[in-house]
């Protein structure tokens, strides 16, 4: 299948079609439909791992680095950005190494 561009504001979860941007998105990629259906079903985890992480905002005395909710919503978000990796433009995979987001994923 054919894979045409898209853009992807990850802080909104949006995934965006050329027609659809705006200028507020941060990486270009290239994926077929079936990736988009993947890239967007991480997103929905990474909703709900959200919403996991802001009732557990409420005990305030546990640590950040101890905490399973926090756990699970920064493995998700090191996953969108490893797929965003893989089917990114040069510029998207450089921008994303920079951020050292990557580091300890296995490959």
């Amino acid at each position: 299948m054919d894979k045409k561009t898209y853009y992807i504001a990850v802080g909104s979860g949006e995934i965006l079609e050329p027609a659809d941007t705006t200028g507020n998105f941060e990486f270009e990629i290239q994926a077929t439909p079936e990736e988009i259906d993947q890239l967007a079903e991480l997103f929905e985890d990474q909703d709900d791992a959200e919403g996991d992480t802001a009732a557990r905002a409420i005990i305030p005395y546990r640590l950040y680095h101890k905490d399973k909710e926090n756990d699970a919503y920064d493995a998700n978000l090191q996953e969108i950005y490893r797929m965003l990796h893989q089917l990114g433009t040069p510029e998207t995979r450089s921008h994303i190494e920079s951020m050292n987001i990557l580091d300890g994923l296995r490959p």
